[in-house]
């Protein structure tokens, strides 16, 4: 009988020989332990940096911080998203995905609550620095697992995801002043208990450390095999990995500006403190409903082009909003800049769907994600000096307009119908190149 293989006896597997795969079915309960997952981390993705932005006055005077270092501050989680998310891939082929965001789950707690209680700016910028570290690493690394857990669903929870961290980001914005008044006070306790909802993040991960996710369901060959490792991939040679980097560090300087000083500019316009925490929180929640939808209509659109410009448009209508009426006019401009946030779920989903493979995926979202950090860290630190020198917002407000403009060319360039296979992939020595 020669219907069993013998490994002795059979051929060695060529570009044309297919490779067998075990093909395995996700386990019901992990598939579910992971939505579970999804929503916790993502709850957890922005509270470190939203809460400081609305206690952002009581920290520089509890600190002695100028306005100089405190733009510094707000420059710290994008250069920590570029340092630490390049890092994400390497992790996950090591450890496994699961397992990178579990401990960037438990990186994220003990930063949290490390940093109230250093005493000193050099210690709370090192502990925030910990708990960034654990949000990049699961930045990069949330596409990854949703493209491999959900192939056929990737707009769908992609969505959940992106209203997960909206919900989160918003819930951080709104309920960090009220909460510090309820516990006497103190920013630090208000800035700890945000540590609580890192720890409830880590459980759900525990159990999938050692699950892959599903394996892939048919045959391949060893060059297609070679192709889902992506070591043919070159991800700097395509146009759209950098075109889609150039708008995901614009968008996320748009964000981070507004997370770290939004609250600053109402109150500075004679607003509340707790008003204007909670006019962040409405910018942020705004990306609730439409981080949901969002994704879920890009991922039927051939180009997200007409998108890009619709949510630079209201960012635009924000900005000029801010600088001409910034506290009679302050809830229609923070729906303006809540709707043009939504930029970020949209990225995230060209990510998924600029790239056919699971490796793709991993390359382009560590690249895109850790390059376009990286060219956001100018942002908020050029405008915490403007505004220091200026001893205003109108100048501030300005570069954030002037910044949309190529927000909004490079997004359209980023959206088009094409992947990075296509124009990265490097052929193995000696095959014929496709």
């Amino acid at each position: 009988m020669a219907s069993e293989e013998t490994p002795t006896m059979a051929p060695p597997p060529t570009a044309e020989t297919p490779v067998r795969e075990e093909k395995t079915a996700p386990r019901a309960w992990a598939v579910r332990l992971v939505t579970v997952g999804i929503v916790l981390a993502a709850l957890n993705l922005r509270p470190a940096i939203t809460s400081l932005g609305a206690l952002l006055e009581e920290v520089r005077d509890g600190l002695g911080m100028s306005g100089g270092v405190a733009g510094l501050l707000t420059s710290v989680p994008p250069l920590c998203f570029a340092i630490f998310g390049v890092m994400a891939p390497r992790l996950a082929k090591r450890f496994g995905a699961s397992a990178v965001v579990c401990a960037g789950m438990a990186a994220i707690t003990a930063g949290l609550i490390i940093r109230p209680y250093t005493g000193n700016t050099v210690g709370f910028l090192v502990a925030s620095a910990l708990a960034l570290m654990g949000i990049a690493v699961s930045n990069v690394l949330m596409p990854v697992i949703v493209k491999r857990w959900f192939p056929d669903r990737v707009g769908s929870m992609t969505g959940v995801y992106s209203m997960a961290l909206a919900a989160g980001t918003s819930l951080a914005a709104a309920a960090t002043v009220p909460m510090t008044d309820a516990l006497g006070g103190s920013w630090q306790t208000g800035l700890a208990v945000w540590a609580a909802l890192g720890a409830a993040a880590v459980l759900p991960w525990i159990p999938l450390v050692r699950e892959k996710g599903p394996a892939p369901a048919a045959p391949v060959t060893r060059s297609a095999t070679a192709d889902a490792d992506g070591d043919g991939l070159r991800i700097t040679r395509s146009r759209t990995a950098w075109a889609l980097a150039v708008f995901f560090g614009l968008q996320a300087t748009a964000a981070y500006i507004t997370m770290g000083w939004m609250a600053q500019i109402f109150r500075d316009s004679g607003v509340s403190a707790s008003t204007a925490g909670l006019l962040l929180a409405v910018t942020m929640v705004m990306g609730v409903p439409l981080g949901f939808v969002i994704p879920r209509v890009a991922a039927r659109l051939p180009s997200q082009g007409p998108m890009v410009i619709a949510l630079g448009v209201c960012g635009l209508a924000g900005y000029a909003g801010l600088y001409l009426a910034p506290a009679s006019g302050a809830w229609a401009w923070a729906i303006l800049l809540g709707i043009s946030n939504c930029a970020f779920p949209l990225a995230l989903t060209m990510v998924g769907m600029r790239a056919r493979t699971g490796a793709g995926v991993v390359k382009l979202s560590a690249f895109a994600q850790s390059t376009g950090y990286l060219i956001s860290i100018p942002g908020p630190l050029l405008v915490g000096v403007l505004y220091e020198a200026t001893d205003g917002w109108g100048v501030p407000i300005a570069l954030m307009a002037t910044l949309m403009v190529p927000q909004i060319v490079i997004g359209v360039l980023a959206g088009r119908n094409r992947t990075v296979e296509d124009e990265a992939t490097v052929a193995p020595e000696g095959a014929p190149a496709s």
